[in-house]
């Protein structure tokens, strides 16, 4: 695989702009709750947090959805939410981002997703999960399935992006996949849903998935290669990209391996990391580049993203700062 140059990657950059990308996935509201930690409880061995500032963000598939549009595309969402306060903040918060979300739907079984992170001088002290993992009604398969197709065929790519929370059913993920043939179509995966995911473009597992799924534990370098062949053989994969922390990124198309150095100088925080890599990645390859040029951007975005506390978008502007010499 050849190295990328400045200038192509600048161009593949300026391309972002104007793509058409649909996320379909798991959405979720990601609450913060800052604060410091003075003393500990005196009615258990637990930090006492006194909370400083609190927020709400667009959580989950919708995260994803954040970066795309600081990247400079135009988003159509596709998933389910509750019928609660949670839904109508997320939706509210998605539209005044300019993100589409006809293909939204509502199920009244199911609350929207809200995860709670509290975090105190710059560290996560615990996340609180709410949520209601109980499968789809048929009805609201069948409308999710409708209205994913619809935005497909109008997109010039699409995420697959899997919390395993239950709305990327096979159903779905078949009918979104058959409608979007030709196109870019990326999956950020679970390892107990893979399967479902076939004949696609690029899967962006990280080094813990990649195991799981493939079924083989990654002790050396060798196993890299052997899980990468492995996953792109069982789905059908056109390439994949498997994350790996501070030693990287692992891409494999089916006929050579190339693993990129991190570029991650500080690491305070990987939330988030996964939804950076995948929607640059994925507006890459819409804008025209190769994998190993996706791969590239993919991972100086990822660089970018860690540096911070939180969930954190990046701008084509920085992309571009970050670009090697």
């Amino acid at each position: 695989m050849k190295i990328p140059g400045r200038a192509k990657l600048s161009r593949l950059i300026s391309g972002f702009k104007g793509k058409k990308i649909l996320v379909i996935g798991d959405l979720m509201v990601d609450d913060y709750i800052w604060g410091d930690v003075g003393r500990i409880s005196p009615e258990a061995p637990i930090p006492v947090i006194e909370v400083k500032r609190e927020e709400s963000k667009p959580g989950g598939a919708a995260n994803v959805m954040l970066n795309l549009i600081e990247l400079g595309a135009k988003v159509s969402a596709a998933g389910v939410v509750g019928n609660d306060a949670n839904a109508y903040k997320l939706l509210k918060y998605m539209k005044s981002r300019g993100i589409a979300t006809q293909a939204v739907i509502e199920d009244r079984k199911r609350p929207t997703t809200v995860k709670t992170r509290v975090i105190a001088h710059q560290q996560q002290v615990v996340r609180i999960d709410k949520e209601k993992k109980i499968p789809l009604s048929a009805s609201v398969i069948d409308r999710l399935v409708a209205a994913a197709v619809k935005a497909a065929k109008r997109a010039d790519a699409v995420i697959f992006s899997d919390y395993n929370k239950g709305v990327l059913m096979w159903q779905t993920v078949e009918a979104v996949t058959a409608a979007a043939a030709g196109k870019i179509i990326t999956v950020d995966p679970k390892p107990a849903n893979i399967k479902i995911f076939r004949n696609i473009t690029l899967i962006t597992p990280n080094k813990k998935e990649a195991a799981e799924a493939a079924g083989i534990k990654i002790l050396e370098e060798a196993d890299i290669k052997r899980a990468a062949s492995a996953l792109k053989a069982m789905i059908n994969a056109e390439a994949v990209l498997i994350t790996r922390g501070e030693e990287g990124m692992t891409l494999y198309d089916g006929e050579s391996i190339r693993t990129i150095p991190t570029l991650a100088r500080e690491v305070y925080d990987v939330t988030g990391a996964g939804d950076t890599v995948i929607s640059a990645a994925t507006l890459a390859l819409a804008a025209g580049g190769s994998f190993i040029e996706a791969a590239a951007l993919a991972n100086i975005a990822a660089g970018i993203s860690v540096r911070e506390v939180g969930v954190v978008t990046v701008s084509p502007v920085q992309l571009k700062k970050e670009l090697p010499q």
